[in-house]
C-alpha cells in the first residue's frame, strides 16, 4: 500500500471542513487524511445545484481515482443537500455527508424555538425541508441565511470587530425571537463560534455536528489495520483557489481549532470539470 492508498477523503467549498477533520482525528488517530477545499469555487452556498453536483463529483473521481481513498467524507452541508446522492452513485468506495443538526435541536429546545444558521444552498434544499419535516414539527424552525460568514473565516478574518459585528446581525434576530437552541448548519460556522457564544450567552445551546459525522466515520469507514500503529496522523491539505490565501485560512483555522497535527499543502486545477495535479494535465 502506498503513502496515501487508504488515507480518507475530505472535502469542502475551503477550510471549514477542518472543524469535521478535527473530530475525526479526535474520535479515531491515528488517520491520513487528504483534504480538498474547492477555494476557486467558494462559497457554495450562492451556487446552483447544478453547479455544486459537478464541484463535487469532480472532487470526489479525484479523490477516488487518482488518490485511491478508501472513502469519502462531504464535509460540507451544502455540497451535502446538493451533491451526495449523485456522489454515492458516481464512486465505488462509502461516502458520509452531514445534515443540520435538527434533530438534536429538539431534544435540547425548551422554548421549542430553534434558529437554524446555515447557507441559503442548505435551507432552500428539500433534504433540510424534509429533515425539519421529520423530525421538528412540533417546534418552532427559525431558519438564517449569514451571507459573509463563510468569506470572513476564508479571509482569515475570524477575531476582528467586524467579524464579530456581521455574527451578531444574524444571530441577534435568532435571539429576540426566542430561540434558546442555535444550529451551525455550515462546517464554517463552528470557526466563528466564541463569537456566537458570547452574543448568545450561556443559557443558549449551541449545536454543530462535526462530532457526529466523526463518529459515523469510525462505524462505516475504520482505519485499516495495515495502517494502524504504522502512520502517524497527517493532513494534506489541497486547495483549488490562491494557494497563499488557503494558506493564511488554514493557519488561522488550525490554531481556532486547537488542531496540532503535521500538515502539508498543495494545490490542484480544475480543468474541464476535472481535477489535475497540475495546470499542464
Amino acid at each position: 500500500m502506498s503513502q496515501t492508498e487508504g488515507a480518507l477523503g475530505v472535502f469542502d467549498s475551503g477550510v471549514g471542513g477542518l472543524t469535521v477533520v478535527r473530530e475525526i482525528l479526535r474520535c479515531h488517530p491515528p488517520e491520513q487524511i487528504i483534504y480538498i477545499g474547492d477555494t476557486a469555487n467558494v462559497p457554495y452556498g450562492s451556487k446552483t445545484v447544478e453547479e455544486i453536483r459537478g464541484f463535487s463529483l469532480g472532487i470526489a473521481r479525484y479523490l477516488v481515482e487518482s488518490r485511491q481513498v478508501r472513502g469519502i467524507v462531504i464535509a460540507c452541508n451544502t455540497a451535502t443537500s446538493a451533491a451526495a446522492e449523485v456522489v454515492r452513485k458516481a464512486v465505488t468506495v462509502p461516502v458520509v455527508a452531514m445534515e443540520p443538526g435538527v434533530k438534536p435541536a429538539v431534544a435540547a429546545t425548551k422554548t421549542g424555538i430553534i434558529g437554524v444558521l446555515a447557507t441559503e444552498g442548505t435551507l432552500f434544499s428539500k433534504r433540510f425541508s424534509d429533515l425539519v419535516t421529520q423530525h421538528a414539527l412540533h417546534c418552532r424552525v427559525l431558519t438564517q441565511p449569514c451571507p459573509g460568514w463563510v468569506e470572513a473565516v476564508e479571509s482569515g478574518d475570524i477575531d476582528s470587530p467586524q467579524t464579530r459585528d456581521l455574527v451578531r446581525q444574524y444571530v441577534q434576530p435568532l435571539l429576540d425571537a426566542g430561540a434558546d437552541t442555535l444550529v451551525l448548519g455550515c462546517t464554517h460556522y463552528p470557526i466563528l463560534r466564541p463569537w456566537i457564544a458570547e452574543i448568545a450567552g450561556s443559557e443558549v445551546a449551541i449545536l454543530d455536528t462535526g462530532a457526529a459525522v466523526a463518529r459515523r466515520v469510525q462505524q462505516v469507514l475504520p482505519t485499516p489495520l495495515v495502517i494502524q500503529g504504522n502512520v502517524l496522523p497527517h493532513l494534506e491539505l489541497l486547495s483549488t483557489g490562491n494557494p497563499d490565501r488557503f494558506e493564511r485560512a488554514v493557519t488561522s483555522v488550525l490554531v481556532a481549532t486547537h488542531c496540532d497535527v503535521p500538515v502539508t499543502l498543495g494545490h490542484r486545477y480544475w480543468k474541464n470539470g476535472e481535477l489535475y495535479d497540475d495546470a499542464t494535465s
